[in-house]
């Protein structure tokens, strides 16, 4: 990784006030470290870190993530009951999912309209709405 790379983890970590370990600077850049946002899996970010200078377990980074999205740093995002990706860009906007693909990809913001959400039942407030949109290959020629 360069100098900028881990700057750059370095950064958003102590902008949530996250202290620096090795395994969440690794995660970090891996995440963040380009300046560009993505979505990951805990398995695919795991595979990413594998022949790299830091070695990290599964559980640490299914546990780095956790940390990550409490601190306000990433989204989990998910697809179905089984599994969950997580977002480096944390504003509100939907999702495509690729079927065909398993991948996770932003949809454009400014094409959504929302006209309305059900009233939350008493002593609850609406968190966030999450919007995926599923899509699949056609057969057409």
């Amino acid at each position: 990784m360069t100098t900028e790379t881990r700057n750059r983890g370095t950064e958003w970590l102590a902008g949530a006030g996250l202290r620096p370990t090795r395994q969440r600077l690794t995660l970090a850049e891996l995440l963040v470290g380009d300046g560009q946002n993505r979505h990951v899996t805990a398995e695919s970010l795991h595979a990413a870190t594998e022949g790299g200078e830091e070695t990290v377990s599964l559980a640490t980074v299914y546990n780095t993530l956790r940390a990550f999205c409490d601190a306000g740093l990433i989204r989990e995002v998910m697809v179905d009951g089984t599994k969950s990706y997580f977002d480096t860009r944390i504003d509100d906007h939907p999702h495509f999912f690729w079927e065909d693909d398993r991948e996770l990809t932003d949809a454009p913001k400014e094409e959504l309209e929302i006209r309305g959400l059900p009233t939350a039942p008493d002593g609850t407030e609406i968190s966030s709405v999450d919007v995926v949109i599923r899509l699949r290959k056609t057969n057409k020629s």
